[in-house]
């Protein structure tokens, strides 16, 4: 174990001054001067936005006590409905049973 990972250590280093040679901008390449000096000398910054613009800090809702909580669910129907929209296709003239196969050729 000791000697595989030595190994595979050994190959990695060997290949990191074949990689940083890869990322280096070629000599040749002229670099490209800007057309107006004064434009390079001072760019505009990015404009500044804070990822906390627009932030909602969060808020309780208003619970219900135990009898109001049971007295609404009585109200809606009780837990049978609960089950009967647990069975109904999420969307609208999807079937209960989707076939898994549909669109496969069988050939």
């Amino acid at each position: 174990m000791f000697k595989s990972l030595l190994t595979s250590s050994l190959v990695l280093l060997s290949a990191l001054p074949a990689l940083a040679l890869a990322q280096a901008a070629p000599a040749s390449a002229p670099s490209a001067a800007p057309a107006n000096p004064a434009a390079a000398s001072s760019p505009t910054p990015p404009e500044y936005r804070s990822a906390f613009e627009g932030y909602q800090p969060y808020t309780d809702e208003k619970t219900l006590s135990w009898k109001e909580a049971n007295d609404r669910v009585g109200s809606i129907g009780g837990w049978r409905v609960y089950a009967k929209e647990a069975q109904e296709p999420s969307a609208p003239g999807a079937s209960a049973n989707p076939d898994p196969h549909a669109g496969h050729s069988k050939q």
